[in-house]
């Protein structure tokens, strides 16, 4: 969309928007990214002469077209208008409005999302492929193993501290989204490899930088807490040298960690706190892989399938 000055009408409610958002505790990742979406509508809707009261169900739902139109996923489409549902029903909080007018606009039907799981062994042999000699392969080692042991997301990895670890009941605390905090098992292979690291591999990389302050688990070879990009970029070296198809992320890790766990015979809500999932309606999504895993096993196994 072209970019055009927008209306002071617009920048108001948007920027009181964006004020009630943090002073709920909404984190700043989210904040700005309801503030990239809300910001698109406000730039169509100014270059229309439409201010933030003046627009209804009819202009949302011409907007959501042309979003399409523009090539927008299904996805994308409805996490935009949820963006804009949040943002029009804090001015009917405000008495500002007597309805919200995104709640008269379907959303897209997304379409059905199964994430990439790999098989036990193939996460074993990734896992093996990584060497144990260097600080920053124990680094990896240890950073993967206990990616996949725990279930964690990249932004968890890269924000443990030394401090989080809990070596004598193999614990860990996590800071998960929206600031809620859990406390999750890691096995013995990811408290062998943290060992390791911690005694060979962390212990060199901070003498070599001089620097003993950095509270991070995981660090760079300058000593610095690494960042979500580094944690995806060492992932997809070892995927190329395990000789296994590209695509493998943290969250992929994560995703098997959980279905494995089902597999295994744990419970949903288990799974659901382990993996710090607000809703077990999220968790319900590893019930579709498995599904999809016994109608596979039945279609092969019963003589009258």
């Amino acid at each position: 969309m072209e970019e055009t000055k927008l209306d002071p009408a617009w920048t108001q409610a948007l920027a009181s928007f964006d004020a009630s958002l943090s002073a709920h505790g909404m984190a700043e990742k989210t904040r700005r990214a309801y503030g990239v979406d809300l910001g698109q509508l406000a730039q169509w809707a100014t270059g229309r002469e439409l201010k933030p009261l003046e627009l209804g169900a009819r202009d949302l739902r011409r907007y959501a077209a042309v979003l399409s139109e523009g090539g927008c996923s299904k996805t994308t489409v409805a996490r935009k208008l949820a963006a804009i549902r949040s943002f029009y029903r804090a001015l009917v909080e405000r008495r500002e409005l007597e309805a919200n007018p995104a709640d008269l606009v379907a959303s897209p039907k997304r379409d059905s999302y199964l994430p990439r799981v790999l098989k036990p062994g193939e996460v074993a042999e990734l896992l093996q492929r990584i060497p144990a000699s260097t600080p920053l392969e124990l680094r990896d080692r240890a950073m993967f193993e206990l990616a996949y042991a725990a279930g964690l997301r990249a932004e968890e990895i890269v924000n443990i501290d030394l401090t989080d670890l809990d070596a004598d009941d193999e614990e860990l605390r996590v800071e998960g989204k929206g600031g809620r905090t859990r406390i999750v098992p890691a096995g013995e292979h990811a408290w062998r490899a943290i060992e390791s690291y911690l005694d060979r591999g962390r212990t060199a990389l901070v003498s070599e930088n001089g620097s003993g302050i950095e509270p991070a688990l995981f660090i760079s070879k300058t000593g610095r807490r690494l960042s979500t990009s580094d944690v995806r970029r060492r992932l997809s070296v070892w995927t190329r040298r395990a000789a296994m198809a590209s695509g493998v992320t943290p969250h992929t890790l994560r995703h098997s960690f959980a279905t494995h766990l089902l597999e295994g015979g744990a419970d949903l809500r288990a799974i659901q706190e382990l993996l710090g999932h607000a809703s077990i309606s999220t968790t319900q999504t590893y019930t579709r892989i498995e599904s999809k895993r016994l109608r596979k096993a039945y279609v092969h196994a019963h003589p009258r399938a």
